[in-house]
């Protein structure tokens, strides 16, 4: 890896970059507002700009920063697209391109995790890692029993330049002020700090997936591979091939891109209620279409504890869309939650029309995902105007991985162009669906009298 730009000295450089930036184009921005422009046409630039810098600088650092600059995808949503999908595009292209580690330095690792004979734990091992991702590599080995196991490798190294990365960023945490101002950052970036940093431990990874492996022991249309060994650095389970879901969104048939979608959105959201855990990580390379029709699921590093399931607040508001309930009884539940801060206001209105569009996909018994309708969402919710009700709001910690399963699931599920009954799953899962306390009558009454409920 000597690629990457692993001295302290460096990172802290690119990484300092960021707020000297902020002072420049503000600087600039008043200069212009004194020149005659308009205030709102000059912010607007200040924030691409910014948005710009901030991504650009997390793209060019590895390694950690990588892990870092995924989990930061959050504020995407505040992001046009011509900022957005460059980003996305630099963070896939400097994941699949991680150049593999040395035989030497694996074999080192293993001996120090799992002692000086590790290969006596093998009947093979192969050398040549099957796939790389962020923090980590995997390869395929035989354990001595005969199954064929993955045995993940995490990058030395890895934590120390995450942890280095994420004390830079939280001296710059209000340059993502900019881009959202409704958003309270420093709570924020810590969570993300605890959830990345998570992610490095495998042995925590290894209980997790455990867990979704009992929970889903036998169940027809789910598989997650159990687990053999985890240490600090070293995860072993149970191989399993299948086709990846990359493979589904390029040239699976229909039937294959929406049985893959539906049970994707299946275990997304009977995680919570059968484990207590949501996966948090829904990419196309962590999904596998088995050839007896099941979905397999790989990769349990970023894991949302949720013993008591999915928020009851989730459930209430798609009822309230659902059925045109009372705008304002929306607008309280979001402030009760931290979804808007004190002194952020919003047009109610403008609420409702951001709002209502979300609840689509479960308002009726099927629905259609496609990337014409991802395109249409994400210029709805991308624009850095003022008036956006996407910049209005905020992010509490609590969310911080539902909101990056959500995100990430809908993209996918728009790249298969998927079509099922995602309302019968979504209304069978997600607790709290249904008038609450408050709820006036007339929204009660319109509720009992619709078909299906």
């Amino acid at each position: 890896m000597s690629d990457l730009p692993q001295r302290a000295v460096i990172r802290t450089a690119k990484l300092a970059s960021l707020p000297v930036g902020l002072a420049g184009r503000t600087a600039l921005g008043l200069g212009k507002r004194l020149g005659g422009r308009p205030a709102e046409i000059v912010a607007e630039e200040i924030q691409q700009r910014t948005a710009e810098q901030i991504f650009r600088v997390l793209g060019e650092l590895k390694g950690g920063a990588l892990k870092l600059g995924q989990a930061l995808s959050i504020f995407e949503a505040a992001l046009p697209p011509e900022i957005a999908g460059p980003y996305r595009a630099t963070l896939t292209r400097l994941q699949e391109s991680a150049p593999p580690l040395p035989a030497a330095t694996v074999h080192k690792v293993l001996a120090t995790d799992l002692g000086p004979d590790w290969r006596a734990e093998f009947a093979e091992f192969n050398d040549v890692p099957a796939a790389a991702a962020s923090i980590g590599q995997v390869h395929r080995a035989t354990w001595l029993d005969g199954r064929e196991v993955a045995v993940k490798i995490q990058y030395p190294g890895a934590g120390q330049a995450l942890s280095s990365d994420f004390t830079q960023l939280s001296r710059v945490g209000r340059l993502f002020g900019v881009l959202m101002p409704g958003l309270e950052t420093k709570p924020l970036l810590e969570e993300l700090r605890a959830r990345v940093v998570e992610e490095l431990d495998y042995r925590m990874e290894a209980a997790s997936q455990q867990a979704f492996a009992d929970a889903f022991a036998d169940d027809p249309d789910i598989y997650v591979p159990p687990v053999i060994t985890g240490t600090d650095r070293v995860l072993i389970t149970e191989w399993m091939d299948g086709t990846p879901l990359a493979e589904i969104i390029e040239s699976g048939t229909r039937e294959q891109r929406n049985r893959a979608g539906l049970l994707m959105v299946r275990f997304l959201f009977s995680g919570p209620a059968r484990a207590g855990l949501l996966h948090a990580d829904p990419h196309p390379g962590n999904f596998r279409l088995l050839p007896d029709g099941r979905l397999g699921v790989l990769d349990f590093g970023a894991v949302d504890r949720l013993p008591d399931g999915l928020p009851v607040l989730f459930g209430r508001l798609l009822w309230l869309m659902h059925h045109e309930g009372d705008i304002a009884v929306v607008e309280q539940d979001l402030r009760e939650n931290g979804f808007l801060r004190e002194g952020i206001s919003v047009d109610l209105g403008q609420l409702h029309a951001f709002l209502a569009p979300l609840a689509d996909p479960s308002r009726e018994d099927s629905f259609a995902f496609s990337r014409e309708w991802m395109r249409d969402e994400t210029m709805r919710m991308t624009g850095v105007r003022p008036a956006n009700v996407a910049r209005r709001l905020n992010l509490p910690p609590s969310y911080v991985l539902i909101h990056r399963v959500s995100t990430a699931g809908i993209g996918v599920l728009c790249q298969l162009e998927c079509e099922g009954p995602f309302r019968a799953e979504v209304l069978r899962w997600i607790p709290g669906y249904g008038p609450g306390d408050d709820a006036d009558e007339a929204t009660a009454d319109r509720a009992e009298s619709t078909a299906g409920l």
